[in-house]
Parts: C-alpha cells; structure tokens; sequence
C-alpha cells in the first residue's frame, strides 16, 4: 500500500520522538544528524511535540564556534500510558511515564475457566484500575490504554480475530474493554507489541531490519522491516509460529501438526521434558512459569535432563530462526519474551550454535542473534507504545484538519 504524506510525517514523528527518549536532552541538530532529517523537518516535528507537552525545553548547550543550541528532552509530566499484556494465564499491566519509564505494575490471574472475553474482559480492567491507583495518576492524563491480545488481530476494526488457544472467533474485544475503560484504546497482538518495544527501546533501534522472535506459550516473529513494523495485508505478518518444523509432527492449536511452536513455546518444552524424564521433579504439570525457571536453575546447576531440554529446543529453534535468517537477511534477531528472559544466556549459545549449521553463510555473518535487552516486560512496553503512536497519529490527523480549515475558511471538528 502506498504511504501518504501524512503516513510519512506521522513516522517522522515517531522518528524523532524515539531519538529523544534514546538521548535526552539532545538539540535538534543531534537529531537531524541522527535521523537523517532535514533540520527544518526536524524543528518543525520538534515544535509539534512540545505544543504537546510530550517533550520540553531544558537548556542550551555550547557548540563548535557558533551559537548555544537549545536542548530538548521528554516531559515525563506529560501524561501517562498503559500497557496490558494479555497472555493464556495472566494478565499484567504497567503504567509509564512519556518517557517510557514503568511507574506501577498489576498482575490478574486467568484461570483455566476463564475463557470468555468477559471474563478476561473483566481482568483487563482490574489490572488498569489497580495500576492507575498504585501510580496515584490522574485518570484524565492518560493518553491511552495499549492492548496485546494473542492471536490473529484487527486493530482497525479492535477485533480480535483469532486465538486459537482460547477458540476465540471475531470476538469485538475493544468494544467489550470500552464498556470498562474511558480511555482511548489501542489493540494488537503479541509479536507486534514487542517488536515496537525493540524499535522503540531495545535491540531493533536504529536498524532498519530486525525480527524479533517472541517465545512464550504461544511462539511468533515479529517484523521490522525498512525501520518500520511489517504487517502484512491482513495484520498476520509474523506467524512463523504456525510454520511447519516437523512434518507430521505434535498436534498444534491452529490445527496443524509439527508447528514451531509446539516443540519451542512453553508447552512444547515441557512436553520435551515429560518425554525425557516423565517424573522429573522439575515438572509443574499445569504451570507453565515454574517448569521454565526450574529448568533454568537446573541448567544453571548442570543438571543432565535439564540440559538435554535445552539443547533439544535449542535445536528446534535454530533450525527455524536460520529459516528466517535465510528469508529476510535481518541485521538482528531478538529473542524475546518470558521464556527467553527465563532460559536466558545458555540458550542464547545453545541457539547461535544451532543457527550457523543451518544458515546460509552470507546472511548469517550479518546477522546477531542477541536476547532482548528491555528491562520489563516487552509486551507490556510495546503495547503502551501502540498507545504513544495512537495519541502522536491523533494529534497529526487534528492537525491536518485544523489545517485544511485555515485554508477554507471553516471551523474544525474538535
């Protein structure tokens, strides 16, 4: 689809805006350097964003022989945001600052039983009442709610398509979260939210190719490509998930047999653990999170079965990011999410290893394999920055309106 001029000025403004959250303060001439934008662009994109309130001025600095240059940073009194991560067996929310800084955190419990969108519905809104009362914000100054969803997502429409873990169908999940929330809200899935968590803040920033391999119950790729996220015609960019690895293999979700996730997401793993020790003490039948970190810890130990595990998923998921490595000639790839964070360094080793019998040499040798380096939790992050995008596209359409008025002579719409 062709961007339009204001598609293009909007991602300017992201642009900027994650130059001065990396490096504030900084002056519009570190920003143009940094961006590639013209410095009347970037004055101009600048003014926006403190008419705003989402930066401000802090100063001037000396330069080389010519005037003190202004200095601008993120006005963290600016307003708040909200990034709700909905996963199979929570639900966790974080409250941030502009400039992207968690301030309060809530976790809900979903049940096995608690399958219906109300019901999940209803955990979402307790986990945003809870961390807007630990933060002690002003409702009115949050800009918006960010939402992750698994599954197949609509964010146009607020729908959540598919999740097949749940057999959820066209369920209209942000008009169900709107009877709750009078916030602007803002829906997407998993693999979108942490790869504009890596964009904004992580391993993907300042790269024009990135991919970020989300592992946890469910397994997915998010895309950046040409510095912006992939989405596909339908928004189903990334679902390498649902790739086959096996073929014939274990039954998956989605319908399929031998998918990627089913041998590198939490199940999957712990399946590889049942069927190489059906005993071992390090199985939490029912609890993915303790099986994880207790095969962490046993790696940590040398355990032999735990790191046997580990080596097979290894394998497994070597195999398949190589696939991607292959594909789209990254110059990144990130591997994200709780079970990453859990199993950390030995499977990052265990997977580099893994990767380079399988890859084309050229592509691999551009490629890093590295583990996302966002200190909260990514979802959590990239959803609030789906909210940080929402509140940035919404002032730019004011703006074109207000505009267009001028010219015509009219009154805007509010």
């Amino acid at each position: 689809m062709k961007r339009t001029s204001r598609d293009i000025r909007t991602a300017n403004r992201y642009e900027v805006l994650r130059r001065i959250i990396a490096s504030s303060p900084t002056s519009r001439q570190e920003l143009a350097a940094a961006t590639g934008l013209s410095l009347a662009t970037v004055a101009t994109l600048v003014g926006e964003l403190l008419d705003l309130r989402m930066v401000t001025e802090v100063g001037r600095e000396d330069s080389a022989g010519g005037r003190p240059r202004g200095l601008v940073a993120v006005d963290t009194t600016g307003g708040f945001l909200i990034g709700v991560d909905i996963a199979e067996t929570y639900v966790h929310a974080e409250l941030f600052d502009l400039a992207l800084t968690v301030l309060a955190r809530a976790d809900e419990e979903v049940r096995p039983d608690e399958r219906r969108p109300d019901q999940v519905v209803a955990r979402v809104a307790g986990a945003v009442g809870s961390v807007i009362a630990r933060a002690g914000a002003d409702e009115a100054r949050v800009l918006g709610v960010g939402v992750s969803v698994p599954g197949q997502v609509d964010p146009d429409l607020g729908v959540a398509a598919y999740a097949p873990n749940w057999d959820w169908h066209d369920v209209p999940l942000r008009d169900l979260l709107a009877e709750h929330l009078a916030h602007p809200l803002h829906l997407d899935n998993p693999l979108r939210a942490c790869a504009v968590a890596e964009l904004w803040c992580g391993a993907a920033r300042g790269r024009d190719d990135a991919v970020v391999v989300n592992l946890g119950t469910g397994v997915g790729a998010g895309l950046v490509l040409g510095g912006t996220v992939h989405r596909g015609v339908s928004n189903s960019a990334g679902e390498w998930g649902h790739t086959t690895l096996v073929l014939d293999g274990r039954p998956c979700h989605c319908g399929n047999r031998g998918c990627v996730e089913t041998y590198v997401g939490a199940p999957g793993i712990m399946r590889q653990l049942r069927e190489l020790a059906p005993h071992s003490p390090l199985l939490h039948p029912g609890d993915q999170t303790a099986t994880i970190a207790a095969l962490a810890r046993a790696v940590a130990e040398d355990d032999p079965v735990a790191t046997q595990v580990l080596r097979d998923t290894a394998r497994y998921l070597g195999a398949a990011v190589a696939d991607l490595v292959n594909v789209l000639n990254p110059e990144v790839v990130v591997l994200s999410s709780w079970v990453a964070a859990l199993l950390g360094e030995p499977l990052l080793h265990a997977v580099r290893e893994a990767v380079a019998r399988h890859a084309l040499r050229r592509p691999l040798a551009a490629t890093e394999i590295v583990l996302s380096p966002v200190p909260t939790d990514p979802v959590c992050l990239g959803a609030a920055t789906f909210a940080l995008e929402g509140a940035l596209r919404a002032a730019g359409a004011r703006g074109s309106r207000r505009t267009a008025a001028a010219r015509t002579g009219t009154t805007p719409p509010p």
